[in-house]
Order: structure tokens, then C-alpha cells, then sequence
């Protein structure tokens, strides 16, 4: 299932803000080069240039099968990106790591 989309903004928590403020969204995590809202469908992560990808994720199960280097966030998930064929970066994150 699609997890987030990510956008590169200079603020992230000055938009997340404005997304709770006008559209409703939680804020699950913010900090000065990152910020990570949710909607009743879908997450949105604002990130800094330089630190993370504009990219779309897909939430999965686990890595097996899967090619390169798993990483860690801050909020204790884990995910690879990767690239399609025509070079949008896309992320295949898993949540279950983190407990």
C-alpha cells in the first residue's frame, strides 16, 4: 500500500503546522530538516533539501528479496529507496523494525 509522498520544502515545520492548522492533519513528527503529518488516508513527509528525497513510499511486509542497503530513521523505521525505470525515486518502508 502507498505509505506517504514526501516534498522538499525550507520549512517543515512551519508546513506541517499549516497543514494541521488548515486541512486537519496530525503531526507525527517534526523536527528542524523533517516533518511527517497524516490525513485519514495517507501520511506526507516535508523534507529539507539535502536530507531526504522528493520521493512516494510503499509500505512492506519485510526486506527479503529485496536489493540494497537497508537504512534507519530517526523514528526507528527502515526502508531502501530506490529508482524506476523512468528515475522517480520511490522508498519501500516497514514500521515493524521500530518495536
Amino acid at each position: 500500500k502507498i505509505d506517504h509522498i514526501a516534498l522538499v520544502v525550507e520549512e517543515p515545520t512551519l508546513v506541517a503546522i499549516w497543514y494541521e492548522n488548515n486541512f486537519g492533519a496530525e503531526i507525527l513528527y517534526q523536527d528542524d530538516t523533517w516533518a511527517f503529518i497524516k490525513f485519514e488516508n495517507i501520511k506526507m513527509a516535508f523534507v529539507k533539501k539535502g536530507t531526504h528525497p522528493a520521493h512516494f513510499a510503499f509500505e512492506v511486509e519485510n526486506f527479503e528479496g529485496i536489493e540494497g542497503k537497508v537504512g534507519t530513521h530517526r523514528d526507528g523505521s527502515k526502508s531502501v529507496y530506490k529508482k524506476d525505470p523512468w528515475g522517480n525515486i520511490y522508498e519501500l518502508i516497514n514500521y515493524e523494525y521500530k518495536k
